[in-house]
């Protein structure tokens, strides 16, 4: 009888501790944010300076192509925040009567050609990039850095032959990282973001493809108050300091 009271207590104890450890801390809330993959840096810092501000807040960031985020909300997947690398792909989620309310531009950006360290092809602007012997890559159409892509070649009359064609600009810019590719055509920001592992080289014809950031509290999120407040703090003052960090441009 002593042994089976000691086996009781063992279980009950530990039934106990996996009570505990299985239940979530007292009104802690998880914001959730779709948001284009250019802007993984500047989010990714902005959501800790917003965990910080908010007690008992966490924020999940889902970094992709703003085209495939836009078909995860219509297939139903929960969010609370949409931010777009371009006004095309918000007013599809607006259109599909995803997103409450009016989307905010809150920054701009415009494409670099991504190079590897030193740039040993000696790339000095978007025409070199159509000559023989390069491997090129950049964004698939529907993605925003393959529509402005695209739209920079129209208007210069530069025709690229691209090696691949990626679903957002960090595939692209991880291309060049690695030697798969010589060049990339990423956004200003992403470049500047991976500094380290990369050159980037300006262009003039990018002037001519400016991508709008517009961001928005998802229409039925299970945080919109939350999701209220995330939007006005990615507009507000600390907002664009830390865009402007990695050369988003103000709207």
């Amino acid at each position: 009888m002593r042994k089976l009271a000691s086996v009781l207590a063992a279980l009950a104890l530990a039934a106990t501790a996996c009570g505990s450890e299985a239940a979530p801390r007292e009104g802690a809330r998880t914001l959730t944010v779709f948001a284009a993959a250019s802007l993984t840096e500047s989010f990714g810092a902005l959501g800790k300076r917003f965990e910080a501000q908010n007690s008992g807040v966490s924020v999940k960031f889902s970094f992709e192509g703003s085209s495939a985020l836009v078909q995860k909300l219509t297939q139903g997947a929960k969010a609370d925040v949409f931010a777009s690398a371009d006004k095309a792909n918000m007013d599809k989620a607006v259109k599909a009567e995803l997103i409450d309310g009016q989307p905010s531009v809150f920054a701009t950006n415009r494409l670099a050609i991504a190079v590897g360290k030193g740039n040993p092809k000696g790339i000095k602007g978007l025409a070199d990039l159509a000559k023989d012997g390069l491997t090129v890559v950049v964004c698939a159409p529907q993605v925003p850095c393959g529509s402005a892509a695209k739209k920079v070649q129209q208007t210069s009359g530069v025709a690229l032959k691209p090696a691949s064609e990626e679903q957002d600009v960090k595939s692209v810019l991880a291309k060049v990282q690695t030697g798969d590719a010589d060049a990339g055509l990423v956004y200003v920001t992403d470049a500047t973001s991976a500094a380290a592992k990369v050159d980037r080289v300006d262009f003039p014809e990018a002037g001519g493809a400016i991508n709008d950031y517009p961001i928005a509290v998802v229409k039925d999120a299970p945080q919109a108050q939350l999701a209220g407040l995330f939007r006005d703090f990615v507009l507000g003052a600390e907002g664009k300091t830390e865009l402007a960090k990695v050369g988003f441009g103000s709207p």
